[in-house]
């Protein structure tokens, strides 16, 4: 059972009143000198009323039902001449209903306005009106677009809990006094762009089941901005002061903004509250944010927290060894799975990879671009924007110069195991560059890659390391190892007339085994003089001349690639 409508607090029309469905009836506030509201006097009264009004009167409306015709008809009789635009004084709308398109563009308000509660049922323009007062729109609710392009509001203007249908176009605006959209729900998009907040230093929860375009909108105090949003548009936002942003669901776009002062843009991980929780059922799936793109962005003064980044353009930016990632930060993988290049069959290095990369690696495997809007696959490297034109997409060494900056934010931030992985991308970069590098130099980079892994994987040293220990003792049973342990001899001569005898000691040359080098007995040397190779030590044993070059090559590789592998697990848990 619903609850009977309450009689507003004025006195009202109460037209069409009904005890069984509408006790109250019409709400439109009575005209003066009448008892009845605008719509239901007879044309006679409305014409007088509507001849006596000048422009720049104070107006009282309040409940009233407007028709377009009716809405007109009141605007034209408050035309200024001077200026051939509506002119009204204090204006109240509030709970009026406006059915049709109701336009109030390059309307002036000297006074304060009020349109709390009302409904529209059709577009709504107050494009380039002038809010001389504070224009309040509370609970107001907009069934189809709302244009305030290029309106000015002097005073406050106080937009909390209205509801919009469609769009809400508020490009170039310029609000002078606080603006609040506490609560605000948007069914379409947001325009905000161009538009100038002077003294607003909280701006939203806001909820917006499209976009919302702050592009070019600039912020002159300190604020707070609350939205939840499939996406958001930061390109050339202008932050005069500090600024945290708090975003839900959305992909936000930095592209040029311009920070003055520390901005943090972080993942709210949960529902909004104004008064109560937001409702946030225009909005479904993950909550968490995506940053698309910071090119052209100074980032001194630029906090990400807790944001996927794994599609983030990062070329471009200014100074990115100085910026800040806290929480968790989400970067591309490399694709998954077993892959084939060239001759060999093998598997990408899991680690974190920048947006650029993949849309290099994309464009030089020839990989065709994914449809947007499709969820790229996971075994492929991933196409960007701009895929396949080679003048968008950055080059090996454009992309090894931001991994550069990076890996120092992260060690700049003592996240050692990041800067890592930003490392081993640096050096994926250069090693693939072939115009800025040289061949000795790329050459070094292949050795050290196939090796450690940058000195990053333990695993690929160790196997290497287990592979020269295994080559060593083969080569030492086969070549190194003598026959038996050489004899000592000793010779002289005796003087013919006697005296004093001189003997040489020597030792026989070593010689190989013609039958059983592969014995366990040889094989337990061989094992001791590896190991003690692996530490820098000589075993001291007696070898060949092939074993003694055998087991000096084995003391200058084998520490070397435990020495890789002990570097490798130090950079994965150092801190």
């Amino acid at each position: 059972m619903s609850t009977p409508p309450l009689a507003p607090s004025w006195p009202y029309c109460a037209r069409g009143a009904d005890p069984g469905t509408d006790p109250v009836g019409c709400r439109g506030i009575h005209v003066p000198g009448h008892t009845a509201c605008l719509a239901h006097l007879t044309d006679t009264d409305r014409d007088a009323y509507l001849t006596g009004l000048t422009p720049g009167a104070d107006i009282d409306h309040r409940g009233t039902p407007f028709t377009e015709d009716l809405l007109n008809r009141l605007l034209t009789a408050l035309r200024d001449p001077a200026t051939t635009h509506p002119h009204l004084g204090e204006a109240r709308f509030e709970s009026a209903q406006f059915t049709g398109d109701a336009r109030f563009d390059w309307t002036r308000f000297s006074g304060n306005a009020w349109f709390d509660e009302a409904r529209f049922s059709g577009e709504v323009w107050f494009a380039a009106a002038q809010f001389s007062g504070h224009a309040w729109f509370l609970r107001t609710r907009f069934s189809r677009v709302a244009m305030f392009v290029e309106a000015k509001f002097a005073g406050s203007a106080i937009f909390n809990r209205a509801q919009f249908a469609g769009d809400a176009r508020f490009d170039s605006v310029h609000f002078s006094g606080d603006a609040r959209f506490v609560g605000v729900r948007v069914a379409g998009n947001g325009q905000f762009d161009k538009a100038t907040f002077s003294m607003t230093s909280r701006w939203g929860p806001i909820v917006c089941s499209g976009t919302l375009d702050l592009s070019g909108a600039v912020f002159r105090t300190p604020v707070t901005l609350e939205m939840a949003a499939r996406e958001v548009q930061f390109v050339q936002t202008r932050w005069d002061s500090t600024a945290t942003v708090r975003l839900r669901y959305a992909s936000a776009d930095l592209s040029y903004a311009v920070l003055t002062a520390p901005v943090a843009v972080t993942a709210h991980p949960a529902p909004f509250t104004a008064g109560g929780v937001v409702d946030e059922s225009l909005l479904s799936g993950p909550a968490g944010v995506r940053v698309t793109s910071v090119q052209g962005v100074d980032a001194v003064h630029l906090v990400l927290t807790d944001t996927d980044v794994s599609d983030c353009l990062f070329s471009g930016a200014f100074h990115l060894d100085q910026l800040r990632l806290e929480g968790r930060t989400i970067f591309a993988p490399p694709p998954t799975g077993w892959h084939r290049r060239g001759i060999w069959i093998g598997h990408w290095t899991r680690r974190r990879a920048l947006a650029e990369e993949h849309h290099w690696r994309a464009r030089a495997a020839g990989q065709s671009a994914v449809p947007a809007g499709t969820v790229p696959p996971t075994d492929r490297w991933r196409t960007g924007p701009h895929h396949p034109n080679p003048a968008r997409t950055p080059d090996p060494d454009d992309v090894a110069a931001v991994y550069r900056q990076l890996r120092k934010a992260f060690e700049d931030g003592k996240n050692e195991p990041g800067a890592a992985d930003f490392y081993y991308g640096e050096c994926e970069m250069r090693r693939h560059d072939g115009t800025g590098n040289s061949r000795v130099e790329r050459g070094l980079l292949w050795g050290y890659w196939l090796l450690s892994g940058y000195g990053l994987r333990a695993s690929r040293a160790l196997g290497w390391l287990a592979a020269s220990m295994l080559a060593t003792i083969v080569l030492l049973m086969a070549f190194g190892l003598p026959a038996s342990s050489p004899k000592q001899e000793a010779t002289g001569t005796v003087p013919p007339g006697g005296g004093k005898v001189t003997f040489t000691i020597d030792k026989q040359d070593p010689k190989n085994p013609a039958t059983d080098r592969f014995t366990s007995k040889r094989f337990d040397k061989a094992l001791n003089i590896t190991l003690n190779s692996v530490v820098f030590r000589s075993s001291g044993q007696d070898l060949t001349t092939a074993g003694t070059y055998i087991e000096m090559t084995s003391r200058l590789l084998e520490p070397a690639l435990l020495a890789l592998a002990v570097l490798a697990i130090r950079g994965r848990i150092k801190r």
